[in-house]
């Protein structure tokens, strides 16, 4: 098809852009859209960013060369060589570990003291959905409570109030959403009035999407004859979204001077933890991430590693099978601190970094994406043929400070939800067996007994330890029915 009819309807730069770099095959259907799609369509095509749509096809085509490359252009102190065989694990600071150079005690106290202050905000990265689980919608509307029935986000934004309640202050949210869930998370939270949140206090920005493009010609795919194919740019889009939608200023002008950074799909982070905060605070660390002790090399989780004092996460998939499989004598694997996606960063860290371009590198997964053929027909591929594009917020760690990793016990912490009934692990079921073991163990450890196969809960918005639990029920007695701890 010639297309010297779309500059007239088209702007003539982005025409150009197009044409000059082998892109105009996505204007093959143009003439066959109507008004409103046109529109669409043109305004999908100003976000295009055109210079970082170059390096992402420069980065294609540059893994043909070498297939083991993984980020586009990464600005240093991502460019310096980082070899595994130098690598470590660095030192852990351990939630209730007497032996931490900082007591537990004094973390405690100093993570007490800046929530009390008020000093502490948080991000909640909902940009999710929940297609991998079979359900339709954004991922923070899936219902996982496993008697109270409560939606992800339900039982999140729980604990933010029991946080305010307890410490008699405020704790700023901002959620990020994607622009899939953007209008349905806003109506969802409206609808539940904020779930008991101030919604003055509740924050939403959009990260951005990125073009999913050809895996060996690098050209845009489109999804629709009139729409790109896009996906959103991963959890490290946070810092460029927040930033560019004042969200940092928002947090700023609220006093706030830490920020806390959690995943939607897991129940039971504990983002909020004072000892977790105190040794954030105590060690003035510009990035603090929560880990877990990685046991089986094939974890899915990255690892947090240390080489010429430098700090930064692995992913898995990067992580070569027999470099993942080493182990020290007392049979901990060698890289053993797995990343949760749960951070504290100083918000001026945060700011510092929005300031300077290209900060987070972007990294590229091999997918199948559905996409229009020439002849305006939909084709669903069986496996791979194109790359989508990410950042990944742990890439920031290289270029903080100070880095103090702060190791949690899992279980009661970490139950990521991330796979639909059937698979091997982190399905639905996994999670409410994973919250159900940790609300009868804390109930034991308040003297509660409870019987055999019955489904417990702590309700989120009243409990956020083991000292709660006396409020709502006497030490020595006994749950016999399926119950939620702290519903009224």
């Amino acid at each position: 098809m010639t297309h010297n009819l779309f500059p007239n309807r088209l702007p003539k730069t982005i025409a150009d852009h197009l044409l000059d770099t082998g892109q105009g095959h996505i204007l093959d259907h143009f003439s066959v859209l109507d008004e409103r799609q046109k529109d669409r369509f043109i305004s999908q095509l100003r976000k295009i960013d055109f210079s970082l749509l170059a390096e992402m096809r420069q980065r294609i085509l540059g893994k043909q060369n070498n297939p083991h490359a993984q980020c586009v252009t990464p600005q240093a102190p991502h460019n310096n060589t980082f070899d595994l065989a130098t690598a470590e694990t660095p030192a852990c600071l351990r939630l209730r570990d007497p032996t931490n150079h900082i007591p537990p005690a004094e973390a405690i106290q100093q993570g007490d003291a800046v929530v009390r202050s008020g000093k502490v905000g948080a991000i909640l990265v909902a940009g999710g959905q929940g297609s991998r689980l079979g359900f339709n919608g954004p991922k923070g509307l899936f219902k996982i409570g496993p008697v109270s029935q409560a939606s992800l986000f339900e039982i999140l934004c729980g604990k933010i109030i029991a946080i305010t309640n307890r410490y008699g202050t405020s704790l700023p949210l901002a959620i990020m959403t994607s622009s899939a869930t953007d209008e349905a998370t806003k109506q969802y939270f409206q609808e539940n009035h904020f779930f008991g949140l101030p919604s003055n206090k509740v924050f939403f920005f959009c990260q951005k999407d990125l073009p999913a493009l050809h895996e060996r010609e690098g050209t845009l795919l489109l999804s629709d004859m009139g729409q790109l194919a896009m996906a959103p740019d991963g959890h490290g889009g946070l810092l460029g979204s927040l930033s560019e939608t004042d969200g940092l200023d928002w947090f700023s002008k609220q006093g706030v001077e830490h920020i806390v950074s959690f995943q939607v799909d897991n129940p039971l982070a504990i983002p909020f933890d004072s000892e977790f905060l105190g040794y954030h605070v105590l060690t003035e660390s510009c990035f603090t991430p929560q880990v877990i002790q990685k046991v089986h090399p094939s974890d899915r989780v990255g690892v947090v590693v240390e080489s010429q004092g430098i700090t930064r996460v692995v992913e898995y998939s990067d992580l070569p099978e027999d470099i993942a499989s080493m182990r020290l004598p007392n049979g901990r694997l060698v890289f053993h601190a797995g990343s949760i996606a749960v951070h504290a960063f100083q918000r001026k860290f945060l700011e510092r970094m929005a300031q300077q371009d290209n900060t987070l590198p972007l990294h590229m997964a091999h997918k199948s994406v559905p996409f229009i053929d020439s002849e305006g027909a939909l084709v669903s591929p069986k496996k791979p043929n194109a790359y989508k594009f990410e950042r990944f917020l742990f890439d920031l760690m290289p270029h903080a400070g100070t880095v103090t990793a702060v190791e949690i016990d899992a279980k009661q912490g970490f139950a990521p939800l991330k796979n639909t009934a059937g698979a091997s692990s982190d399905t639905a079921e996994h999670v409410r067996f994973a919250m159900v073991s940790h609300a009868r163990e804390m109930l034991r450890s308040a003297g509660v007994q409870i019987a055999e196969n019955i489904d417990v809960e702590l309700a989120a918005h009243s409990i956020i330890d083991a000292d709660d639990i006396s409020r709502f029920i006497q030490s020595g007695s006994t749950i016999v029915t399926p119950t939620v701890i702290g519903s009224s």
